[in-house]
């Protein structure tokens, strides 16, 4: 059953008691130890990597910053193109849209990114952000990025549903569900008016995914979604790699020049 996000304002109660309770028979957890950037060797042109976001990127959970998203996308990109990969992961553990915009946006680095993933929303979504807040935070985060990162592709990912999540209940799951819905059609709705790519969400993954907490990713719930992501955007012809067979050739070419 579905019905419009603002009639979960009627729900707040049933949200507060649901929360409190979920909040206090959570596990908490720190962000994955490791390196927040690296190279992946290739040939061709280099992708230059950025994923921005919450605890998803911040490796929450995890016992190592390689089974983290960034990492796992890193080398996706480099087993599908043959391309030398530069990525950077910035998470930030509970962050919202507006706090990347105005902490986290201002502090990254004058790279020439060539991709940027923006795992954001949860937050947002957890914290009972109304549709109002989340156009301004979402839409003003795109702006930021694409005047700091003109020559990069933008991605932000559709937020997969709460009843996939082990740590909500059925009642908090459903109250949440219908503003999940808000915040996708939202967030795409943007994505499309401000120059971002976004993908759609995860139609459906086990408890084997999620770590002890039953809120973050394992390393393969981290691999089901990078896999998810770029079947979706390779689909659509959005993923923006060079052809590998031409890569290879024009290796091969310069070799035999030499």
């Amino acid at each position: 059953m579905s019905f419009p996000s603002w009639l979960t304002w009627a729900l707040l109660p049933v949200y507060i008691v649901e929360g409190l309770r979920a909040r206090a028979n959570s596990v908490r957890f720190a962000p994955a130890p490791g390196p927040q950037s690296g190279e992946i060797a290739g040939q061709g042109k280099q992708i230059n990597l950025l994923v921005v976001g919450d605890s998803s990127v911040a490796g929450v959970g995890l016992d190592h910053t390689t089974n983290g998203l960034t990492y796992k996308l890193a080398t996706k990109l480099s087993e599908l193109s043959g391309q030398p990969i530069k990525w950077r992961a910035a998470g930030n553990n509970s962050a919202t849209s507006a706090q990347l915009r105005d902490v986290v946006v201002p502090n990254l680095p004058d790279e020439d990114y060539t991709h940027v993933c923006i795992s954001i929303g949860f937050n947002d979504l957890k914290n009972f952000k109304s549709g109002r807040a989340w156009k301004k935070g979402f839409g003003e985060l795109i702006y930021a990025l694409r005047t700091k990162y003109p020559n990069a592709r933008l991605y932000w990912p559709n937020l997969m549903s709460p009843t996939y999540v082990p740590a909500l209940s059925k009642a908090l799951a459903g109250v949440l569900e219908p503003r999940r819905q808000m915040i996708n059609r939202v967030g795409t709705q943007l994505c499309f008016e401000r120059g971002a790519i976004s993908m759609a969400a995860i139609p459906e993954i086990t408890s084997a995914a999620f770590c002890e907490d039953g809120v973050h990713a394992t390393s393969l719930g981290n691999q089901i979604w990078v896999d998810h992501m770029v079947a979706d955007l390779l689909e659509r012809g959005l993923l923006g790699l060079e052809d590998k067979d031409e890569v290879e050739d024009k290796q091969n070419q310069m070799d035999s020049a030499l």
